[in-house]
């Protein structure tokens, strides 16, 4: 067997990694390998449609599984990769079988960060594949009552989704509000207000002692001394990268693998893209960054693809996430750690953006939340303003009337 281009992790990342190596010519073999059964799906969907939708839907397939044949990658699914042999270039199965490499990528994602004081138990839940989105989904009804450890992202829209289901909701965080990290305050305190309108019950501020389950209930012991009952706990406390492998390989490890701006690792026959790397950002002076995120993971696995070949490409994008909670839609461009201001752009239907500056004017990030997609086509534009390190003057970006697309343009 030639030695072709093997890619471990078989996500969105990897998908479009091994999609975008067929589109860019290579024509030799390609090999996917991933521990779950299913071919590459989207993850984003798993605590909004898989789990409120009235009929089960089937994963969102990155490609439909026929694909990956029709376009000669072999996808090696339910199995695990137990070694990186860097010296003769060979990755290990779980089954003892061997793949050898010419370019290897490591897109290993991230996996739920695990709550030590938790029980292992059927009550007690963790998001991250489309089977523990089916686990979930079965307690999501009316009379049941769900507890979500975790005022972050996924916490929220699980918590949404659950309420459009039926079930009550208690969310549980130990910070003094939801969406602490990447969101401001205005921001966080409108989705929290859509959510206690929605009946939901926000718990900020308050620690845990402990968590048991009896009589097939799961009790929850506050630092404050009150005991919550549920029927299930899902646990929502932020993700961590999958680096095992790579730190047996002796790869470089700095929050997750470490990679240059070309995403290689310190091996340069191996590469590492989404959840699970941290990379340099050029348009924030070179910080390293780690980024859990759809549009982050698809980019990436493009980029990988293009590198593995020789393009030397490094990385240009913005960061940008959102999330869709009852009919509201939050997108976030960009970093604001670091920003000295911020200056609010109302837009329609009680919309708006914050836009977020550095000391000497340079836009370093966007947020906006509003019904739908009312913000995506300024967030777009802020996107473009951060990339070209723009300094528009503050008074502008406030005014409704003043053009994102004229600020740009200038």
């Amino acid at each position: 067997m030639t030695d072709g281009m093997v890619i471990v992790g078989a996500g969105e990342c990897g998908g479009r990694a091994a999609f975008a190596l067929r589109d860019q010519g290579f024509d030799g073999p390609v090999t996917l390998i991933g521990e779950e059964a299913h071919h590459p799906y989207e993850r984003p969907p798993l605590s909004k449609d898989v789990l409120s939708s009235d009929e089960l839907p089937e994963p969102k397939w990155v490609s439909l599984p026929e694909r990956f044949a029709e376009r000669g990658i072999a996808c090696i699914t339910g199995t695990s990769v137990r070694a990186i042999d860097r010296q003769r270039k060979t990755v290990e199965l779980a089954n003892g079988a061997t793949v050898p490499y010419a370019r290897l990528l490591l897109a290993t994602g991230a996996q739920p960060r695990r709550l030590p004081l938790a029980p292992a138990s059927e009550r007690v839940a963790y998001l991250r594949s489309y089977t523990d989105a089916l686990a979930i989904r079965a307690h999501l009804k009316p009379g049941n009552s769900l507890a979500v450890i975790g005022g972050g992202f996924i916490g929220l829209e699980l918590a949404a989704s659950a309420r459009k289901r039926g079930a009550d909701v208690t969310v549980i965080e130990a910070q003094p509000r939801i969406l602490m990290r990447g969101v401001p305050e205005e921001i966080a305190e409108v989705i929290a207000a859509r959510h206690r309108a929605e009946g939901v019950t926000l718990s900020c501020g308050r620690g845990l002692k402990s968590i048991a389950e009896r009589e097939g209930k799961v009790f929850i012991e506050l630092t404050d001394g009150e005991t919550l009952q549920a029927d299930l706990a899902v646990i929502g406390i932020g993700a961590q990268p999958v680096t095992a492998l790579a730190e047996a390989a002796g790869l470089a490890l700095d929050n997750g693998i470490a990679v240059d701006a070309t995403l290689a690792t310190s091996d340069p026959d191996i590469f590492a893209a989404g959840d699970c790397c941290s990379f340099p950002l050029a348009i924030y002076g070179g910080r390293r960054v780690r980024l859990e995120c759809w549009r982050n993971a698809g980019d990436q696995g493009a980029l990988a693809a293009a590198n593995m070949l020789g393009k030397g490409e490094a990385i240009s994008s913005v960061p940008w996430f959102w999330s869709d909670q009852y009919e509201l839609t939050l997108q976030v461009a960009g970093l604001a750690d670091g920003a000295a201001t911020s200056v609010r752009r109302d837009v329609a239907g009680g919309a708006f953006i914050l836009f977020h500056l550095a000391q000497d004017g340079r836009l370093l990030a966007a947020s906006g939340i509003g019904q739908g997609n009312v913000v995506a086509r300024d967030i777009r534009l802020a996107e473009m303003l951060i990339a070209k390190a723009a300094r528009p003057a503050a008074a502008q970006l406030a005014q409704p009337d003043v053009k994102l697309k004229a600020l740009l343009a200038a």
